[in-house]
């Protein structure tokens, strides 16, 4: 019962709308158990363009997947690929180490067997 606070990632995924389900399904396939979509705009630096000299604010798919550690290499090379996130424009995916994590208790009973 070692792993049951700070064995957890958060890996945040920004792409275009649209582009979540390959993203989740590549996730899966890596060990990740599922994930959470959030919708937003985005301002970045390949975002600039206009429809009849009025700029359009992109919209973009957040996910969010809450993997194991041992697993978030493995999960985060799957989402890049999935995603062609190496390319410019394409998207941004970061990892955020969780602290505490509740409500999870699939992940928890992982842990202790």
């Amino acid at each position: 019962m070692e792993c049951l606070e700070n064995c957890n990632d958060l890996i945040v995924t920004i792409v275009k709308r649209g582009l979540s389900e390959e993203i989740i399904a590549g996730a899966r396939k890596a060990g990740a158990e599922g994930a959470t979509v959030f919708y937003g705009r985005g301002t970045g630096i390949h975002e600039k363009k206009k429809l009849l000299g009025i700029p359009i604010e992109p919209e973009k798919e957040i996910i969010f997947i809450v993997t194991m550690r041992d697993k978030t290499d493995e999960v985060l090379e799957a989402i890049v690929e999935a995603g062609d996130l190496n390319r410019p424009g394409h998207g941004t995916s970061f990892v955020l180490e969780l602290k505490k994590v509740a409500g999870m208790v699939h992940l928890l009973r992982e842990a202790i067997d």
